[in-house]
């Protein structure tokens, strides 16, 4: 049996982002299985390249699926599979087979779900085809999700995080490793790597809760420090993006894995929480710093403390540990990287209002934190914030088609002018808002805003900061679009 792993185009950029969902399941099935991975983002015809390979033998085409651009390329993807070879078996798994099993399966485009961490789901399932068992034939087991012939959809839970040190190593020489480098703010050579599964955390607007429930695992320190000396010594790698959903759970690991790096010559950013960090000694936050720590990115997601309390933030964040956290990571030099999430209902005008207002006793905090402002965009999470958008009409989509459609397109991009508790004055008080804002602090991350366009934006912008005029900043706008400003949310490093 040959198999191929795709890895839907997600970035129009022509950016490409190492592809660790399957190089997970590719360590797995390494030595067991004939398999190769081909990322989406680095071919000039997706549907040519699948094809070549169906052709040349492979039977099973399994995909990883995140909502929003990587959704509708696999969609595209597989609908040209199925038109050219009808019996080849398509499995998806990820974020978007594991939160909408439903409408993964329901037109029969796919056969195959993975639910939750795929590595021993996709194994059993690969076995039971290779010794050709129907695995329809039974009830569905941990993982796995299939359309029975009735219509009806057939689940297996969700099965546990797994012990990501117990794991294989990622079979790196399955791809072309030397084409991922690039250059960014962080340095000339930036790769990513990721350390560890899950977050300890319920917050109900994320969608890591519906893939880990709860649930952290990580490498040892050594291993990650071993394979980053590989990542300097074999690629010419000098700074490091952890794809952690939370890097920092564990400030003894974080200590020791700066202790192990500070030698390689690294700078690196990665994802953590507010109160989690705030609980960290300087020792280690001196340890950090000098391993390369330069940006960390952090959920503030609001201003309102009843926001926060309906967010399900762990019951311990408040607005006032974000300012505190802001102001301590720049006596240390780093920068954060807040993002706020505004328009929660049930009154989404009194938090877009407070948010705002907050940001800017954020940058009074620390001027270079980077800010990155979504709508609040429901995931299938049960809480307060769910309920209040489903009784205002809010529903997911059913299927595959309606998910694509472009409405839907921008509700997953979390830009959508469609959904109904913003109305359309508060949707241009934030984008108004965030012009003038990114007009007044550039953004550090995009290395062509030199010191004479910075000077020229904040000069044209001072004055509708100052005031809090946002509306109509149609100087701004021209001005940034000349000028290409790109933003860190849309654009990435």
């Amino acid at each position: 049996m040959r198999i191929v792993l795709y890895n839907p185009k997600s970035n129009a950029a022509g950016k490409r982002i190492m592809p660790f969902s399957l190089l997970a399941i590719g360590a797995v099935l390494e030595g067991r299985f004939d398999y190769e991975i081909v990322d989406g983002n680095a071919e000039a015809d997706p549907d040519a390249a699948l094809a070549r390979r169906v052709a040349s033998g492979a039977s099973v085409v399994g995909m990883t699926v995140m909502p929003g651009p990587q959704l509708e390329d696999a969609v595209r993807r597989t609908k040209a599979l199925r038109a050219v070879t009808p019996g080849v078996c398509v499995i998806w798994g990820g974020y978007f087979p594991t939160e909408h099993t439903e409408a993964c399966l329901a037109q029969g485009l796919v056969d195959y779900a993975i639910r939750g961490h795929g590595e021993s789901a996709f194994m059993e399932l690969i076995g039971a085809l290779a010794l050709r068992r129907d695995p329809r034939a039974a009830p569905p087991f941990e993982g796995i999700a299939f359309r029975r012939s009735d219509g009806s959809i057939a689940k297996g839970p969700v099965p546990r995080v797994p012990n990501v040190e117990a794991l294989p190593e990622f079979p790196f020489h399955r791809i072309d490793m030397a084409a991922y480098p690039r250059a960014t703010f962080l340095g000339k050579r930036t790769l990513g790597y990721h350390s560890s599964y899950g977050c300890p955390f319920l917050c109900n607007f994320c969608g890591v809760v519906s893939l880990a429930q709860g649930r952290y695992t990580a490498q040892s320190p050594e291993r990650v420090a071993r394979n980053l000396r590989r990542y300097r010594d074999e690629w010419a790698v000098d700074a490091v993006e952890f794809y952690d959903n939370n890097f920092f759970t564990q400030e003894a690991r974080c200590r020791e894995i700066s202790a192990l790096i500070a030698s390689l010559g690294f700078t690196w950013w990665g994802e953590g929480r507010i109160d989690t960090l705030l609980k960290f000694t300087d020792a280690t936050w001196q340890a950090m710093t000098r391993s390369g720590l330069k940006m960390i990115f952090l959920g503030a997601e609001s201003g309102s403390r009843e926001t926060l309390a309906r967010m399900d933030k762990g019951g311990t964040l408040t607005p006032e540990m974000t300012l505190e956290l802001a102001a301590r990571m720049r006596d240390f030099g780093v920068t954060p990287e807040f993002s706020f999430v505004l328009g929660n209902p049930p009154d989404p005008e009194a938090d877009i209002e407070s948010t705002l207002a907050f940001v800017k006793r954020v940058k009074e905090k620390h001027p270079e934190a980077e800010i990155i402002l979504y709508q609040y965009t429901p995931v299938p999470v049960a809480g307060d914030l769910l309920d209040e958008a489903s009784k205002k009409g809010f529903a997911f989509p059913t299927t595959l088609d309606e998910w694509t459609s472009s409405a839907w397109s921008e509700v997953s991009r979390r830009r959508s002018d469609q959904l109904p508790w913003i109305a359309p004055r508060q949707r241009r008080r934030i984008k108004n808002f965030e012009r003038v804002l990114n007009a007044y602090y550039p953004t550090a991350t995009d290395p062509s805003l030199t010191g004479w366009r910075r000077s020229i934006l904040r000069s044209l912008s001072g004055w509708r900061y100052r005031t809090g005029i946002y509306a109509a900043p149609l100087e701004l706008r021209a001005l940034q679009k000349i000028f290409r400003y790109q933003r860190p949310e849309t654009a990435g490093f």
